[in-house]
């Protein structure tokens, strides 16, 4: 990433695929969002920020004649990180309303429970490889016959305090050039 200066790189958004990171060919759909949050050197140290399908794939797999069910669910993991995540779930075919809010219901029920039982580092790990869709999968197909399950989105909304107030303090500094006071 092209800077003047490694103070210039803190709060940038770098994009990858899973692929880039795996370099597993099913996972090219993939984006996952970094944010450098310090540089040493030329290396920088970056933190999760979020993740989502790509937009062909999402719309590969939107078809005529069958249901889509999104589920969108703020949700704060063990140690006091808060996400918003967003799971999706397509049928083959139509599907009851009812039917529909059941899957939604299992979607957050077991996002929810992920959330309490892991840390942030592992939520996103399941997350992103597709454990927690699974989970989703296996629980919701009892409600209805599924086509594919997956956990679309997710963004970072905030840290625990205690990060919040290493992150200031970074954020804060001066910039090269100014006096600081």
């Amino acid at each position: 990433m092209p800077a003047d200066s490694p103070e210039k790189m803190i709060g940038r958004v770098i994009e990858a695929t899973l692929y880039d990171l795996t370099e597993d060919f099913a996972h090219q759909y993939l984006k996952i969002y970094f944010q450098v949050v310090e540089v040493e050197g030329r290396t920088a140290k970056t933190i999760f920020k979020g993740h989502e399908y790509s937009r062909d794939y999402l719309r590969s797999l939107v078809r005529r004649r069958t249901t889509r069910i999104d589920g969108i669910f703020t949700i704060t993991t063990k140690d006091g990180y808060r996400l918003r995540v967003s799971a999706c779930a397509f049928t083959p075919h139509r599907i009851k309303t009812s039917q529909e809010k059941g899957i939604r219901a299992v979607m957050k029920e077991v996002i929810e429970r992920k959330a309490n039982e892991l840390n942030f580092d592992q939520f996103v790990q399941e997350a992103i490889l597709g454990k927690i869709a699974s989970d989703i999968y296996n629980e919701a197909k009892k409600i209805a016959p599924l086509r594919h399950v997956g956990i679309r989105k997710s963004k970072l909304l905030s840290k625990p305090p205690e990060l919040m107030a290493v992150t200031e303090v970074v954020e804060k500094a001066p910039e090269v050039g100014e006096k600081s006071t």
